[in-house]
């Protein structure tokens, strides 16, 4: 699997973990759930498999499930095509690394919005860079001691905040002939 193929699974996992996360942080009872004659047709046509254990379902879920369907409904064909491959990825993983993609979302999820921001400006600028340059990053962070990531992320931190705080620049003066 390349580093691309794998960061899009890694999206996905967190799409799914952001469909299912209501379900194992919801407070019980603050959701009165979905009942199946709630569900448009095509909802229902798109969770047919859990019609017999809907009622089972505890609200959490049953609101995860209808919003997601609702999602897949609004997707266009190729999108769709998209997610199964993405989702087809994510299953193939072994089940310490679906683990470990589910405690980083988890993780994720507790940032604050700027925070978050800034992780997907990170990982935008990474996705963007050259094959090769992202490869030579990668390898130089999983050669690097703790001590050196620490560093690196030390003075990937300071340079965000002086771009963040530096004035803009002055306007070059035009000399006229």
């Amino acid at each position: 699997m390349n580093a691309r193929s794998l960061s899009y699974s890694l999206l996905l996992a967190g799409a799914l973990m952001g469909l299912a996360a209501p379900a194992w942080s919801a407070d019980p009872g603050t959701n009165p759930g979905v009942s199946w004659s709630g569900l448009s047709a095509p909802q229902q046509q798109a969770l047919g498999q859990f019609q017999g254990q809907w009622n089972n379902l505890p609200a959490e879920r049953q609101q995860a499930l209808a919003t997601g369907a609702q999602r897949w409904l609004s997707m266009t064909p190729q999108q769709r095509d998209d997610a199964r491959q993405r989702f087809q990825t994510w299953q193939r993983l072994p089940p310490d690394q679906r683990d470990l993609i589910r405690q980083r979302w988890q993780r994720f999820q507790q940032l604050t919005p700027s925070q978050q921001q800034a992780v997907r400006q990170n990982f935008h600028a990474y996705a963007g860079l050259p094959a090769a340059q992202r490869e030579q990053l990668r390898q130089r962070w999983l050669n690097a001691t703790p001590q050196e990531r620490s560093q690196m992320l030390q003075r990937q931190r300071a340079q965000r905040f002086q771009r963040a705080t530096r004035p803009p620049p002055m306007p070059r003066p035009r000399f006229h002939r």
